[in-house]
């Protein structure tokens, strides 16, 4: 067969298992979320349904067929949107994490270097000094007596809530200084 015989107007065989394979893994990530998100979506009812009943599923067998069915009906779905969505929820995921990792290491600091209280009220003028000067105490006087870490979780907290009070601050002004 040359290449002026052959048809590009059909596609590959390999390129239609690839798109059913995506379309599959996106159905499969579509079962991963809860209730709220996937009203959030607007699903076409029959994949909304399809959707519902893999997650009551328990057997491998029609789990994997069910699976085979979702991504049978998400071939006449359009699967940018649903992607697109997928990724910002992913990404904004992603962000909380970091800043969650962001919390500990800033508590860890705290706990473990004397001067680091004064680099983090540097960055965060707003903080509560005494109470964390207080709470950094009992975190680390707990920790000597091998007591629960309760104040450890306290200043958790108060490191996020001056953490998250800053960043609302910050909202309007974009990554040069200048206000949005």
């Amino acid at each position: 067969m040359t290449s002026e015989t052959f048809d590009d107007s059909q596609p590959s065989k390999t390129r239609l298992k690839a798109e059913a394979d995506a379309a599959q893994e996106i159905g499969r990530q579509l079962v991963g979320l809860p209730k709220e998100k996937l009203k959030k979506l607007q699903l076409e009812e029959s994949l909304l349904d399809a959707i519902n009943e893999a997650k009551r599923i328990t057997a491998n067998g029609a789990i994997r067929r069910q699976m085979q069915y979702i991504g049978r009906l998400m071939r006449d779905t359009d699967l940018a949107p649903i992607v697109e969505q997928l990724q910002k929820w992913d990404g904004k995921h992603q962000e909380e994490n970091a800043r969650f990792h962001q919390m500990e290491r800033w508590r860890t600091r705290l706990l473990e270097d004397v001067k680091a209280i004064e680099l983090f009220i540097a960055e965060f003028p707003q903080t509560p000094v005494q109470q964390m000067r207080t709470l950094i105490r009992n975190a680390q006087k707990e920790h000597a007596a091998g007591k629960p870490p309760k104040s450890s979780r306290e200043l958790f907290k108060v490191i996020r809530e001056v953490m998250e009070g800053n960043s609302v601050v910050d909202e309007g002004v974009d990554d040069d200084g200048f206000e949005a």
